[in-house]
């Protein structure tokens, strides 16, 4: 359940512009962001820090790096009922370039991520047009990942998964104030696509709880469709209200949608305020089950709680705050905290930990809090 990070500037930068008549394409802005990153719920603490840097090479050339870790203590539902408590720490390099002629943005970019059983690779293009004015934009872009995936205790085993992410967007500017967007996205995995640690459980009388354990099965491919429709809209005091609706379906039988709305404030001349409400709810996957009625009970087999029948909802605020310092070769500075509080709810997954009769354990639930405080330069 990552957060999103920086969103609400894009947010607010499109309805400014919007205020004024929309400009031709552009590269994206000299400057420097360093991220601390926390997330805490359900048993799993996940915390670390990121550092993006972005410069210019002339007028159509401009080029990125990033360096992102998370360190990770998990004490889940999940590892509380069948394993142990573990650690482990991820890091992700990545890097790009982005190419803009005339109304043109091509973007080529590169991700490296590593942990100790889990290695990804991924290549991503992009295509940006602006036409008619530069009051539409049109997107297509397409990335391929490959993931190597390892297991702790067995050092003898090792599994293969690609993905392929295809996206086509749509952005129009509706008149000064208002801005809409369109975007679909289908993504098709294929490989080892579960969990090496993670099992299902199964009616078993001979065993002392009830119930015993076995490993889960999924299918080899997974293709999964989302449309995506975004609003924004500038309000005369210069702040900005956002609204987007997501659906999501898959071939696994997971029907999702996402509700959000937002509201964002500048306060005095340098201060800028976010509120922001979101509601998610989902389907479980065909093969799911909390309890299988016994061993091999079918052909593939389920008990991640992300694939059951669950909800959440969240309720995030993000302060910003622009002191007009300048340093040197420094232009801009800005200081930014987010927090939201989120709370889930699943209607088909038990708490294991609450002694019961086999399939009439109490369903779970949990909250979780994640912060999110950067400093940007701008140079």
């Amino acid at each position: 359940m990552a957060a999103t990070r920086s969103g609400w500037r894009y947010g607010l930068l499109a309805a400014l512009l919007l205020a004024g008549g929309a400009d031709a394409a552009v590269l994206p802005e000299d400057r420097a962001d360093l991220l601390y990153h926390s997330y805490d719920g359900g048993g799993v603490e996940v915390s670390g820090p990121s550092l993006l840097v972005r410069k210019s090479l002339g007028d159509s050339v401009s080029v990125y790096g990033n360096h992102y870790v998370d360190t990770v203590s998990s004490a889940s539902i999940d590892v509380l009922t069948t394993a142990s408590p573990y650690a482990d720490e991820r890091t992700e390099q990545g890097a790009g370039v982005d190419y803009l002629r005339d109304g043109t943005t091509l973007s080529l970019a590169y991700t490296n991520s590593d942990e100790s059983d889990y290695k990804a690779d991924t290549v991503s293009f992009d295509i940006s047009q602006d036409m008619f004015g530069d009051l539409t934009t049109v997107t297509l872009g397409y990335s391929q990942g490959n993931d190597k995936i390892g297991k702790s205790n067995d050092p003898a085993f090792a599994a293969t998964a690609t993905r392929q992410h295809y996206r086509v967007g749509l952005s129009q500017v509706i008149s000064k104030n208002m801005l809409l967007a369109l975007n679909l996205e289908t993504i098709t995995d294929q490989g080892f696509l579960n969990n090496p640690y993670r099992s299902v459980r199964y009616l078993d009388p001979l065993s002392a709880l009830g119930y015993s354990y076995e490993p889960e099965i999924y299918p080899a491919t997974h293709t999964s469709d989302a449309v995506t429709l975004r609003a924004r809209y500038y309000l005369p005091y210069r702040a900005a209200v956002y609204g987007e609706y997501r659906r999501y379906g898959d071939t696994w039988g997971i029907d999702a949608n996402t509700w959000e709305i937002g509201y964002l404030h500048p306060w005095r001349e340098n201060w800028l305020l976010e509120f922001r409400l979101r509601q998610y709810s989902q389907e479980a996957a065909d093969f799911y089950s909390d309890l299988f009625p016994r061993q091999q009970a079918q052909n593939f087999l389920a008990r991640d709680k992300e694939l059951s029948t669950f909800s959440s909802r969240s309720l995030g605020v993000t302060v910003s705050y622009d002191p007009g310092l300048h340093w040197n070769f420094i232009e801009r500075t800005a200081f930014t905290l987010s927090l939201d509080h989120i709370q889930f709810n699943y209607e088909d997954f038990r708490d294991l930990t609450k002694a019961a009769t086999p399939g009439s354990e109490p369903l779970y639930e949990y909250t979780a809090n994640v912060l999110q405080l950067y400093v940007s330069l701008w140079y």
